[in-house]
């Protein structure tokens, strides 16, 4: 029996109703008749329900998900998904780098990251990936006790299976899709991850159509060059909407509940490297990318990504300026806003080697309500994880995976950023990049193999190119 993740109604209103309590709509009576029906509630950790449903429960689903779609929201005001109206809500929304001189017939954007500090960033990407990706739908006790019982805690190599009694693996399996590729003793170049997929995409993205593209641009290079399997969660909707004939920006709402989980926040780090010193160009270009898929805090969670990278991209401020700077893209009464101003606020008062174990534990209570791929808590975790390491690369990966959450691709990112602020291959341990051989897997163009020296000069050669522009 084949149950396609992330697509089905009938696992698709769980969670709709889920997004609805979060976002402000008053649903008890449509739970209600959902239950009454004998409808499931969400799969808690996987992207289908075990069970196939009942025709009659499948079209009740979907005409549920409508009807949730037409209630009103009490956080509309704070949380809108257009960029005029986040710009209007964004008093310190950063300026641009020209505006405050005189006009001037070519006048250059800042100079473009070396291509040095490029390979460090998609190499650290790589490798907070890599980190997470045995532990990925795992919850926090087990990726605590696996790392542990092979003595790898706090963690300061790759996860491995070596140590580990049977009785806790049998528990706590690996993420069956990624352990042949990712566990220090399988490791052989760096598997494909949709992690490293959708930075693969914007690159072809700002080829095809340079910094000015639309969201529409984005949709066509997905259907020409995206693999649906390859896509999960909102993108993997996004997809279905677009073959049914919705259009964008329509196709992050309809029928999508995933649209503030994670997935925009992961392909935010292309507009960010393209715009060293320019956070609001790249919070700009994140948002049309992003409202293929999303709205709102997922909206926010890519602005913010995207503008801290931009910050940091220049190497001249240090990761707790670059997250500040990020901030002023995000609506200050949106639930992301507070939740990363929380988030840094526990990393700052709880410092040393064991007061992140802390941070984590208040940071899982505070949003227990959120799905574990949500980009609130995610959001959240990576702002804590650069704030307590203070920028160092291991510390900065380290704290993301270990926090439990979307393993991953809190890991790419929080890797990316501080590999990036490291500024050279050389800076990053040894035995973070070696293992990945200078290699990616991928399905996305013709990049499968690509090198992480090639893809930083490929970006530099982007980036070089719209800063050269008049």
């Amino acid at each position: 029996m084949l149950r396609l993740t992330w697509v089905q109604p009938e696992d698709l209103l769980g969670h709709e109703l889920r997004q609805a309590a979060e976002d402000g709509r008053e649903a008890r009576a449509i739970a209600a008749r959902w239950k009454a029906a004998g409808g499931c509630e969400a799969p808690a950790r996987a992207g289908a329900s075990p069970q196939r449903a009942s025709r009659y429960l499948r079209l009740l689903a979907e005409d549920l998900l409508d009807e949730l779609a037409d209630l009103p929201s009490r956080t509309a005001q704070d949380e809108p998904t257009e960029l005029e109206r986040i710009r209007a809500l964004c008093p310190r929304w950063p300026g641009r780098p020209d505006d405050a001189r005189p006009p001037a017939p070519h006048r250059a954007r800042p100079p473009a990251a070396a291509p040095a500090r490029l390979e460090a960033a998609w190499l650290g990407r790589a490798v907070g990936c890599l980190l997470g990706k045995p532990v990925e739908k795992l919850p926090l006790d087990a990726v605590r006790a696996l790392a542990r019982s092979a003595g790898n805690w706090p963690l300061d190599g790759y996860f491995t299976a070596r140590g580990v009694p049977g009785p806790l693996l049998d528990a706590h399996p690996w993420n069956r899709r990624s352990a042949s590729t990712s566990l220090a003793e399988n490791i052989d170049g760096m598997p494909e991850d949709d992690d490293l997929n959708y930075p693969l995409l914007n690159l072809l993205l700002l080829q095809r159509h340079g910094t000015n593209f639309t969201t529409a641009d984005v949709a066509r290079l997905w259907l020409d060059e995206l693999p649906p399997g390859r896509a999960f969660t909102a993108e993997r909707i996004a997809l279905r909407n677009l073959l049914c004939g919705v259009e964008p920006p329509h196709t992050a709402r309809h029928r999508n509940p995933f649209r503030e989980w994670i997935g925009a926040l992961i392909r935010a780090d292309v507009h960010g490297w393209t715009n060293p010193g320019d956070p609001a160009a790249a919070a700009e270009q994140a948002h049309r990318d992003a409202c293929l898929t999303h709205t709102a805090n997922g909206v926010y969670a890519a602005m913010f990504t995207a503008a801290v990278i931009a910050a940091a991209a220049t190497g001249a401020q240090d990761v707790h300026a670059c997250l500040r700077t990020g901030l002023t893209v995000v609506p200050p009464r949106s639930r992301l806003f507070r939740a990363v101003e929380h988030a840094v606020r526990l990393a700052e008062e709880h410092p040393g080697r064991d007061g992140f174990d802390t941070v984590v534990d208040e940071l899982h209570a505070a949003h227990r309500a959120y799905h574990w791929v949500h980009a609130v808590p995610n959001t959240a975790l990576v702002a804590a994880a650069l704030t307590h390491a203070d920028g160092d690369f291991t510390r900065s990966v380290r704290g993301a995976v270990a926090g439990g959450l979307d393993t991953d691709s809190a890991g790419a990112t929080a890797g990316g950023v501080a590999a990036l602020l490291a500024g050279d291959p050389a800076a990053l341990p040894d035995h973070w990049t070696a293992p990945l051989k200078n290699r990616l897997a991928t399905s996305v163009a013709d990049f499968n193999g690509v090198g992480f020296d090639a893809l930083a000069h490929l970006t530099w050669s982007l980036t070089h190119r719209e800063a050269s522009r008049p």
